[in-house]
């Protein structure tokens, strides 16, 4: 009887183990319900459009380029003011004219760092190890009433960085990382919703981001995602100082515009 007893408790534990999941095959998984990564590698350069928010006051339009190898410009304009970071693969030039910097100039190795991880469109998670990235598939997890696999990637600086794929889909619901801001690290959770195809592959066209759920203090929505436009490598080099009145402002909370995945 006790034999027999073992032998059934045996067969209850192969559906489990069957069923467990490497985050190798996570990130597998979730790279196919992008698209797949022929047609995500087929991608030469994106223009990506929409409007960004910080809180209810400030609020306006803004275009990001990418073109590789790790190549963007972004723009946004809020209250009046022009915003502008050029980065082209080694080198990068950004203002800020909410506190009445409107030259951009060389920018330092902090954001050189963290606009060379912008410019990667493809996202950490393809060619991770090549890129230096390391992976571990952390366990289960909920973002609002959708469950989540969470995978934890700490990136070649040692940097650390949760992504939480839907259960079901394999798309990203949620980021979990740090935003340096005024030379220090604050916690910053992004949320992707509203996916759409785009030529084949998937992308989030709202991304709320803030220190909480309950804290959103940055809004993306996107109008428009371009895939393989011409871009002029001109966009990429040291750009003049933007047009435009307007007296130096409270600056936004947050100057990165998370590249939709």
């Amino acid at each position: 009887m006790k034999t027999k007893a073992l032998g059934l408790a045996w067969l209850c534990l192969l559906p489990v183990a069957a069923a467990a999941q490497t985050a190798t095959e996570v990130v597998a998984k979730v790279l196919t319900a992008r698209g797949g990564l022929e047609k995500i590698r087929a991608v030469k350069a994106q223009r990506v459009s929409g409007s960004i928010s910080f809180g209810n006051d400030a609020s306006g339009p803004f275009v990001v380029e990418l073109k590789r190898p790790l190549k963007m410009h972004m723009q946004l304009a809020v209250q009046n003011l022009t915003m502008v970071r050029v980065y082209d693969g080694k080198t990068g030039w950004a203002n800020n004219p909410f506190a009445g910097k409107m030259n951009p100039d060389l920018m330092s190795d902090l954001d050189l760092r963290n606009i060379s991880e912008e410019s990667d469109f493809d996202g950490p998670l393809v060619d991770y190890k090549r890129k230096g990235n390391q992976i571990t598939l952390v366990g289960k997890d909920k973002v609002g009433d959708k469950d989540a696999l969470r995978v934890k990637l700490t990136t070649k600086n040692a940097d650390v960085r949760y992504y939480l794929f839907d259960s079901a889909s394999f798309l990203l619901l949620k980021w979990e990382g740090q935003r340096h801001y005024e030379g220090q690290e604050l916690p910053v959770e992004s949320y992707f919703s509203d996916y759409r195809d785009v030529d084949g592959l998937k992308f989030a066209f709202e991304i709320d981001s803030g220190s909480s759920a309950s804290d959103i203090s940055q809004k993306i929505k996107i109008d428009k995602i371009e895939l393989n436009p011409q871009i002029d490598d001109a966009e990429f080099t040291k750009p003049s100082a933007p047009e435009g009145p307007g007296a130096p402002a409270t600056a936004p909370p947050s100057t990165s515009t998370p590249t939709p995945q």
